[in-house]
């Protein structure tokens, strides 16, 4: 590690932290040790006399001044060399724990420059300087964690955004060379390819914008709703989309008692599961909405029969534009984002939001929980 001083904004160089705490102790050991002189060399000799005019003295005064300066010198020259001693001690004490605190200092520095570089795979060791220090460099190991994770999930993020628009805009493309060439004409078919494409872009900047939005803190107005009715609406909303693939949407509701719920923004989240639910339920299969009290919470579940997930896609499925088989969604009109916006508008609502999957094949099941009116 070096041991260069750090620069400033300014130009000036500033002491380590090391030889600045050092000196301040250095202060308080010098401080104290002529502190201690003073008052032996002062107090001493007096106590001393008391104690020989208590013991029956019969020197004479001579002889009891010259025994009190023997007395004094022995008691100076003594705690001078046990304050020196000790003052040596401390310092050296004081040194190697200045060092170990310096160090870690230095530990966390050079790490934060690599982070700033971009490399945060960057980690701080435990000190050992006690529990504070640990605390640190835990935190720190999180934030430089977290960072990472940030940072993969938007060049992820933008890499499928990309691809997403690339799709499309290759169709509008390929349309419109067609056209001035001569190979298509303008007809409908042809406007309604464009149109088609033109309605996958707006959709995608629609979900981006609802995304970030719900991330960022939504306004939401919560007023008592019933529980069950929430849940009835949005399966009627589905009903249809269900019937037109054949997959058949089973309802379980219980007396769930109300929940405070913005009920348009509440309906998007279950909206959107059980879209979700659809588009991985294969004709056949079943979708099971269910609804029902569990002490202080409601508690909505989205039941599926449909492919599954693993279990390594579980923890990133509420990520955006997260998709466990990508073709797969591609093929079935999935942009990636639905999931991402229900968690967020659960995070709104003050609640919860889970997946549990028993591995691909073996369907998913989606719990949304909020708090309970009492």
């Amino acid at each position: 590690m070096t041991t260069a001083a750090y620069p400033v904004e300014t130009g000036r160089v500033r002491p380590r932290f090391a030889a600045r705490l050092l000196v301040a102790q250095a202060l308080v050991l010098v401080a104290g040790a002529l502190t201690t002189w003073l008052v032996a060399s002062v107090v001493g000799p007096s106590i001393f006399t008391e104690h020989l005019e208590q013991a029956g003295d019969t020197h004479t005064a001579e002889e009891t001044r010259h025994v009190e300066e023997a007395f004094a010198s022995a008691l100076v020259l003594s705690v001078a060399l046990a304050l020196l001693a000790s003052v040596l001690a401390a310092l050296a004490v004081s040194w190697y724990f200045s060092r170990r605190v310096q160090r870690s200092i230095g530990n966390v520095a050079a790490a934060a420059a690599q982070i700033a570089d971009g490399r945060y795979d960057a980690r701080v060791p435990d000190p050992g300087l006690g529990g504070e220090f640990a605390s640190l460099a835990l935190t720190y190991n999180r934030l430089a964690e977290r960072l990472g994770a940030t940072e993969s999930s938007r060049r992820s993020m933008l890499a499928d955004l990309a691809h997403e628009m690339r799709t499309p805009l290759a169709t509008i493309d390929a349309h419109l060379e067609a056209v001035e060439d001569g190979i298509r004409a303008l007809d409908d078919d042809t406007l309604g390819v464009i149109r088609g494409s033109t309605g996958r872009l707006r959709r995608l900047a629609e979900d981006m914008t609802a995304v970030s939005r719900a991330e960022e803190g939504l306004d939401v107005t919560l007023r008592p709703m019933a529980a069950a009715a929430l849940a009835a609406a949005a399966a009627e909303v589905a009903q249809d989309r269900y019937a037109a693939k054949g997959v058949q949407l089973r309802t379980e509701f219980d007396e769930a008692g109300q929940v405070r719920v913005d009920s348009d923004r509440f309906g998007q989240v279950l909206g959107n599961l059980l879209d979700n639910a659809l588009r991985h339920t294969p004709e056949g299969g079943t979708v099971t909405l269910a609804c029902r009290r569990i002490d202080h919470w409601v508690e909505y579940r989205v039941a599926d029969t449909g492919q599954g997930v693993a279990a390594e896609h579980l923890p990133h499925l509420f990520d955006r534009f997260f998709r466990a088989d990508t073709a797969r969604d591609r093929r079935h009109g999935g942009s990636g984002i639905g999931l991402a916006i229900a968690k967020a508008l659960v995070d709104a609502h003050g609640g919860g939001i889970s997946v549990t999957s028993a591995g691909t094949g073996l369907g998913a099941t989606f719990t949304v929980r909020l708090p309970g009116i009492h």
